[in-house]
Parts: C-alpha cells; sequence; structure tokens
C-alpha cells in the first residue's frame, strides 16, 4: 500500500468572552478577545507562512479572524462543514446550567433541543476530511473545539463521540498524519510557541 505523507493541521481559534466564562458558542457570531487575537498571531509567526495545498476555515469571525492573523487571509476558503457543533437551545449556556435541569447531562452522549448530534457534525466533518485527501497536499483547517474534536474521531475511525477523549484549548495547533498506511495523531493541542514547523 502506498504511504500517504499530508497532514492535515488543526487551528482552534483563539479565546472569546465566551470561551472564557465556558459558555457554549455554537453559531453565536463573536469576536477573538484581546488575548485570543495576540495568539492568533503568535501561531501566524511561528508558521511563517507555512504553505499548504488547502486552507479552509468556519466563516463565524472568531476562525476567520484567527485564520488571518495567523497569515492566511488570502489563500482561505470558507466551509460551512467547520461551523461549530449547533448547540440549539443550548447556546450561551454553561454544563453547570444545563445540569440543574439535565442532571448529568453530557453533550458528547445525550441530545440538545433544536440543535444537532455528534453524527450530525460528523457528516459535515467527514466532507472535510474528504476534501483533505483530495488536496494534494498539507491543509490547513481553522475552526472550532467541539467541531476539530469531532473530526479527529473520524479521521481514527472512531465514532464521533469519541472526540470527548481529545481536548483541545483556544489558539493551539494539532497535526492529525499518517505512521505508514494508518491514520494518527502527530501533535496534539500545543500552544504556539511550542509548535515545531517542518515542511513535509
Amino acid at each position: 500500500m502506498t504511504v500517504k505523507h499530508y497532514q492535515i493541521w488543526l487551528f482552534r481559534h483563539g479565546s472569546t468572552a465566551w470561551s472564557r466564562s465556558r459558555q457554549h458558542t455554537g453559531r453565536t457570531d463573536l469576536a477573538l478577545d484581546e488575548i485570543g487575537r495576540q495568539r492568533a498571531a503568535r501561531i501566524g509567526e511561528r508558521l511563517n507562512k507555512r504553505p499548504f495545498k488547502l486552507v479552509l476555515s468556519s466563516p463565524l469571525s472568531r476562525a476567520l479572524e484567527t485564520c488571518r492573523l495567523a497569515g492566511y487571509g488570502d489563500d482561505v476558503e470558507l466551509t460551512h462543514d467547520l461551523l461549530e457543533w449547533d448547540y440549539g437551545d443550548y447556546e450561551g449556556l454553561r454544563t453547570d446550567d444545563i445540569r440543574k435541569e439535565r442532571p448529568g447531562w453530557l453533550l458528547w452522549n445525550d441530545d440538545v433541543p433544536n440543535g444537532e448530534t455528534a453524527d450530525q457534525v460528523a457528516e459535515r466533518v467527514d466532507r472535510v476530511i474528504a476534501r483533505a485527501a483530495a488536496a494534494g497536499g498539507d491543509v490547513a483547517l481553522f475552526g472550532h473545539g467541539h467541531c476539530l474534536r469531532v473530526l479527529t474521531a473520524r479521521w481514527l475511525s472512531l465514532p464521533p463521540r469519541d472526540g470527548q477523549m481529545f481536548l483541545l484549548d483556544t489558539a493551539t495547533v494539532s497535526v492529525l498524519g499518517f505512521e505508514h498506511d494508518y491514520h494518527v495523531i502527530r501533535k496534539w493541542n500545543q500552544a504556539a510557541d511550542l509548535v515545531e514547523v517542518k515542511e513535509t
């Protein structure tokens, strides 16, 4: 079997007021806060315009602004497939708030009224993975915590709910790739200052 060489670089957006307060932020279009902007720019400094065959971003401003501050604003293509999980009626709420009405509730296992299921998010990110495979080289994805965690689970051929095992902080860099002919995580949840950038 042919050895694969491309990598998928995942960039979770920088921090926002709601990410700091741990509110579920799905489709609410919040801007980065000042620390989020600084850390997104730091990602750009570390990458130093590392080339990618394809750069995709969620259209929400916190992801797109991270992409632009990282230096890829001229190359980016927007896709709704990288939108964050639609939290429906739980948008803007904290898990602790939800558990007052639904004890033990967990996003990964339980339904979200008027929102998406993990399987629906997986349908979207499976399309992103297919696009990455067809790109002919390394790919950069600028997106959101839960969506990128589901994408990682799907990359590893795991059920979408297994994304709960991959903690992903704001303004971090992760890399998916191959060892021999199987999918692996090459780097995970790294702050920009710790990222070693090598062209493949």
